[in-house]
This record gives C-alpha cells, structure tokens and sequence, in this order.
C-alpha cells in the first residue's frame, strides 16, 4: 500500500480467533453498555429534573455522566459489530470519527474531573467564598472552555493524524482507532514529529491538571483533619472520595496504557488494557458516585419511586 489516498478502510484487532468467543464478547460489550446507558441516564435525569441537584456539583455531574456516555458510545457500538458479524473492519472516515470522538470525550472527562476538583477544593477549603467562585456564570463559564478546549484539541489531533501519508498497511493493534496506533502506519517523518508536537502539548496540560488535582487534595485533606468533630470529617471525607476515586481510575488506567512498558506489550494485554481505560471507567463512574453521594442517592430513589407509582397507576386504571 503506498499511500494514504488507497485506502479505504482500517483492519481493527480482534478479541478471539474463536466464533464462540467472539459473541461472548458482543453479549459482555452489550451487558457493560445498557448498564452505563442506564446508570448515566438515571444521573442525568436526577440531575436535571432534582432541584437538590441543581448545585456546581450537580451541574458538573450532568457534564461528568455526558461525557462517560460519549466513551461508551465511541467504541463499544462498532466492537460489538464486529464481533457480532466476524469482521475486523472500519471505513476510512469512520475511523477518523471514531478517533476525534475518542479524543474528545477523554479529554472533556479529565477536563471535567478537574474541575470537579476545584468545587470540592472551594467547597472544603474556602466554603464562604462558594458561591462566589462558583455561582452559575462560573460554572457555566468553566464548563464551556473545558468543552471548547478539548474540542479544537480533538479536532487538531484527528486532522494532523489523517492527514498523514500511510504506507505501513493497515492493519491497527487495537479494537478501535486510536492515534498512536494510526501513527505507526505513517511514513511521513515531518508529520509525525508535527503530530509528536502535538500530543506533547496535551500530555503537558493532563500532568499540569494532574498537579493540580494533587494540590488540591492535600490542601483538602490538611483542611479535613483540622475539623474538630469526628462526623464533619466523615461528612467532609464521604463528599471526596468518590471524586478521589473516579480520578485515580481514570488516571491509573490511562497511564498503564499509554505508559506500559514496551516488554510486556503484547496483543491479548493491550485489548485487556484498552477496554480498562476505554471502558470500565464510564461504565463504573455512575456506580462510584451513587455510592457515596447522599444527595444522589436520594434523588435517584426518589425518582424511582415517582415512575413506579406512575406505572402502578397507568396499570390499575388500565384494569
């Protein structure tokens, strides 16, 4: 293949050489999909329609559970395809979609990790400046740059990456389009040091949000241990920790895939890890924050209740 302008389509690695197997993938994938449809669907619902919601961290929850929705439905969809079908196939442009959504609802996830970070930092730290820092046309405003941020990011990635002269085959070790994986077909030196550029840039501003997400936690939690009382510092705990542990799932699985060293590579390691930073994360995120959080408990249970009485209603009348 010799260049770019032949192709057509992109071959995507395989989960199993096995017919079997590949459908117990697509029933996995399927299983793991409908639950974080639902599970988001819920949070956004609850926090849309709960006045008790309609806080910073409500609003940036909302964000939080459009951007998981977005991973999920950037990969898995074509994944469960292909395994259903027995085909390793993608099309040229939806290769490049895949790959600019990919990037974008990544970045807007971190994007949107962070500054949750900073309303539990105000909240905690400087609670009566809160609704200072963080009135609506803050929250609005953080929101709308992080989003408008990420967006030209993707955008600038995904042109540079397709524009690239590709003469390596075509074949991707992986289950969907991902840039360092496109990169490797490349032939074009000035094009991928342009792109290396690039992706240097991004990775300075995740580490200078990852110094500042650390910052924040120990200022947090310095802040934490100064409250006299045993039950504000489990009110004040219980409020971070599932914010704590979204980020180092997300953190912590991103880097082992990215970062992983190349002697242990290997093509059933990295489908395993690819579906942990790709996957798990928007699935387990709902799960993780309806644990913890008191208030979203409440609204998700009150909600639930709302719609089974409605449909208890809807059947009794019908009889």
């Amino acid at each position: 293949m010799s260049n770019s302008s032949s192709l057509t389509q992109f071959l995507l690695l395989a989960f199993s050489d096995r017919q079997e197997l590949q459908v117990l993938h697509f029933w996995l994938f399927l299983a793991i999909s409908l639950a974080a449809l639902l599970a988001n669907g819920l949070i956004l619902s609850a926090a849309a329609c709960d006045h008790h919601l309609h806080t910073p961290m409500g609003f940036f929850l909302l964000h939080l559970s459009l951007t998981d929705l977005g991973c999920i439905c950037t990969t898995v969809p074509k994944a469960m395809h292909n395994s259903l079908w027995d085909i390793t196939t993608i099309s040229y442009m939806g290769c490049a979609a895949q790959t600019f959504f990919f990037f974008f609802f990544l970045g807007a996830e971190y994007s949107i990790l962070t500054i949750m970070c900073y309303d539990r930092y105000v909240a905690i730290c400087k609670p009566l400046h809160y609704g200072t820092l963080l009135g609506s046309r803050a929250c609005a405003h953080m929101a709308a740059a992080a989003w408008a941020t990420v967006f030209l990011n993707a955008l600038l990635h995904t042109v540079n990456t397709f524009s690239l002269p590709l003469c390596q085959g075509n074949a991707l070790g992986q289950f969907f389009c991902e840039i360092p994986h496109i990169l490797k077909l490349s032939c074009s030196h000035s094009g991928y040091l342009r792109e290396l550029e690039l992706i240097g840039v991004s990775v300075c501003l995740a580490f200078g949000c990852f110094i500042f997400i650390v910052f924040s936690y120990v200022q947090i939690f310095r802040a934490v241990l100064r409250i006299p009382s045993q039950q504000g510092r489990h009110k004040a705990f219980s409020t971070c920790l599932p914010h704590l542990a979204m980020v180092s799932l997300f953190v912590s699985t991103a880097i082992f895939g990215y970062l992983k060293p190349p002697s242990i590579s290997s093509p059933s390691l990295d489908l395993i890890v690819s579906v942990l930073y790709s996957v798990v994360p928007p699935a387990l995120n709902p799960l993780i924050y309806s644990l913890r959080n008191q208030e979203l408990k409440n609204a998700l249970r009150k909600m639930m209740t709302g719609c089974f009485s409605g449909l208890t209603k809807c059947l009794y009348s019908g009889v």
